[in-house]
């Protein structure tokens, strides 16, 4: 008897039982996810301005404190997301992942000073780190073997349509609320109120749209947490394991530091040097942020392609390098308003779509399917460490030095993990235990490049 047609999803072969409402509702919530972790750091400068009245002098200190405090909160939490989504399911921690963030995002320009805005900050990156583990985590569960390239670069086009949505949609709605007749701080209030209760609609569609199964080999039920946390820290000596959480490092903290600093870059320059209000200056970056993103939706199926097709650590490798020329090329910026600006936004866009996609693969062909969950919330951690160190010190450098410090930094973090990859490419092997219950891996030898 002929066995049944395998299922697929744009071309993604679905594992068994996962169905295509399954796979739909992942692309879904890699586009609501994203648009979410996108919006509050795009804002940022828009509440010290308005809300709190923070010298623009000051701003990229305080931008660097908050995604130093979140990053840190996130740190404490992501293996402990991978151990609990290991042991009760992935669609659990999603849900909590929104509720978190639609809290953050809420109660955001509501704060009354500083150590408010952290507070608030940390609580959406609580969210924050459950929705990167997760959509990371699904993208390996819901495919077979050799589509997990293309998971990934669904993923990526997905997820850049939802940056786009933030960029382009969410951080207008304020300027739009202005427009209706509010008051500055009344029209940014409604806004966020507004979005948050957007999230929770979202969450209610994701929990009945995620397969509410876990995920085949996950961990029985005695394993204690603080085990599969270890589990998924003690991976590091694998070699491939150890380049794909170096990637990860980076590639988070080059979305967070485009979004956050980026976005800092351009309305201080059109606040201060072009007299645009706050609401005006935040929707000139979204445009320009915009543009990065619509150029990393566009590659995403490309490098999603390539991680099918090519060895992953040699894949990783070139995308960290690409990644590490966009940032640099920075330096050469001298009007962020200007034409050059948008040819260093397209080149970025390029980098970060490039480091995102292609991090996750390299680490599931490496590790054992039971503890998947774990390795891939350390992995997250692995980027919230990242996002950490790279925003305190691009901060530093934001104020103390020029603006474009925080992207030479995530370029000089880019070169240093290429020369890791070239370092230990040749001895990188897939695990035999990665795919349990499902197809094998393909020898190493078998992936052309």
């Amino acid at each position: 008897m002929a066995a049944p047609p395998t299922r697929r999803v744009l071309g993604a072969q679905l594992a068994d039982g996962v169905t295509r409402g399954n796979m739909w509702a992942l692309l879904s919530f890699a586009t609501a996810g994203t648009a979410v972790i996108s919006f509050l750091p795009s804002t940022q400068p828009h509440i010290l301005t308005t809300i709190l009245g923070v010298p623009e002098s000051a701003q990229g200190t305080v931008v660097g404190l908050l995604g130093f405090a979140a990053e840190l909160a996130m740190i404490l939490s992501l293996a402990w997301y991978g151990a609990l989504s290991d042991r009760f399911g992935r669609r659990l921690i999603v849900l909590v992942g929104l509720l978190l963030c639609a809290l953050g995002i809420a109660l955001f320009p509501f704060a009354g000073n500083t150590a408010v805005l952290v507070a608030l900050r940390v609580v959406f990156g609580l969210g924050v780190a459950a929705l990167n583990a997760m959509m990371s985590t699904i993208a390996i569960d819901y495919v077979r073997t050799r589509s997990r390239g293309k998971s990934y670069g669904l993923v990526g086009v997905f997820g850049g349509l939802g940056a786009l949505v933030a960029v382009l949609v969410l951080v207008r709605l304020p300027r739009t609320m202005e427009a209706q007749g509010l008051e500055p701080v009344a029209a940014t209030r409604v806004s966020f109120l507004i979005i948050a209760g957007g999230i929770l609609v979202v969450a209610g569609l994701l929990w009945l749209g995620l397969s509410p199964a876990k995920a085949d080999g996950a961990s029985p039920e005695h394993a204690s947490l603080p085990r599969l946390a270890r589990e998924g820290l003690v991976l590091v000596r694998d070699p491939g394991v150890a380049l794909s959480y170096a990637a990860s490092f980076v590639a988070r903290a080059d979305l967070a530091i485009v979004v956050g600093f980026m976005t800092l870059w351009i309305t201080d320059h059109a606040t201060t040097e072009r007299g645009l209000s706050g609401a005006e200056a935040l929707a000139r970056a979204g445009a320009v942020v915009g543009v990065s993103q619509m150029v990393a939706l566009a590659c995403a199926p490309l490098f999603g392609w390539l991680g099918d097709r090519m060895r992953r650590q040699d894949l990783v490798i070139v995308a960290q390098l690409v990644a590490a020329c966009a940032y640099l090329s920075t330096l050469f910026v001298t009007d962020p308003l200007g034409a050059d600006m948008m040819i260093v936004a397209v080149l970025i866009g390029v980098g970060e779509i490039a480091g995102i996609t292609t991090a996750g693969p390299l680490l599931a062909q490496q590790v054992p399917a039971e503890v998947r969950g774990s390795a891939f919330g350390v992995h997250t951690l692995c980027g919230a460490a990242g996002i950490m160190i790279l925003s305190a010190l691009g901060g530093v450098l934001y104020d103390t030095w020029r603006p474009a410090g925080p992207f030479v930094a995530a370029g000089v973090a880019g070169l240093v993990v290429a020369a890791f990859g070239l370092a230990v490419r040749r001895r990188v092997r897939a695990s035999s235990r990665a795919d349990l219950g499902r197809e094998a891996m393909p020898e190493e030898g078998s992936l052309p490049g």
